[in-house]
């Protein structure tokens, strides 16, 4: 009897997440009808009954168990007082990647420093005074090889970044205007800043500076040498 009581247990939870995944799988689907041409990047139950949370383009929503409404905004845990929302932006954020070797390296102004063992991509825009705070940020941060895409997204921002690649010494160029303030000599050329302009938008890389470091971590904003040098060699250490 035992035996026959543990068997149907077993079969009703079969039952009841057979009929959980095809109703995700349905709910999935009315979401791709909303969002057409855009992944669901993740889709599970809240803690609140019916409610569930979709991430989409980086974003986090909620809806319904039909998709027929939306809601944006945080979601409180109302015992705790903490946002149970930016609890989860935050895990997004950490768990986000952006594949390395996928980036236009080669559009790249190169900084190498000492053997240059650890890498950081920056997608940097030259007006962007946060920016200019990582660079003196990074002044004394040894053994690394710096690749800064040009991503000029402020406004005014695309002579000075077309001026500096035009330059003879891109680099030169840009420590000169980041670190000193001195603006480069006015030129044209052809450029491959639509390319950047490209990649970025592809990653979602919608302010500057952002940091990419050899494990595909990223972060948003300025962060100071102390958190740079502890996040390299997590990276170094992950690879």
């Amino acid at each position: 009897m035992m035996r026959l009581r543990s068997l149907m247990m077993l079969l009703s939870l079969s039952c009841l997440i057979s009929q959980a995944l095809a109703d995700e799988a349905q709910l999935r689907k009315l979401l791709e009808d909303h969002f057409p041409g855009t992944e669901i990047e993740s889709l599970r139950k809240t803690p609140f009954a019916g409610l569930y949370e979709v991430v989409v383009g980086g974003e986090i929503l909620y809806t319904d168990d039909q998709a027929k409404y939306f809601f944006m905004g945080h979601m409180i845990d109302t015992q705790s007082r903490v946002s149970l929302t930016s609890e989860r932006m935050q895990q997004i954020r950490d768990a986000r990647r952006i594949p390395i070797d996928t980036l236009p390296l080669e559009h790249s102004i190169k900084a190498v420093k000492g053997k240059g063992e650890r890498t950081l991509i920056v997608y940097s825009d030259p007006n962007c005074p946060f920016c200019k705070k990582l660079e003196k940020e990074l002044v004394d941060i040894k053994n690394i090889t710096i690749h800064t895409l040009l991503y000029p997204i402020l406004n005014g921002s695309m002579p000075t970044a077309t001026s500096i690649w035009c330059a003879s010494d891109r680099l030169k160029a840009w420590d000169d205007f980041m670190l000193h303030g001195k603006a480069p000599a006015s030129k044209e050329c052809e450029t491959p800043i639509q390319t950047l302009l490209q990649s970025g938008q592809k990653y979602r890389v919608t302010g500057t500076p952002t940091l990419i470091f050899a494990d595909g971590s990223v972060v948003s904003g300025m962060i100071p040498s102390a958190e740079i040098e502890k996040r390299l060699e997590q990276a170094k250490k992950s690879n």
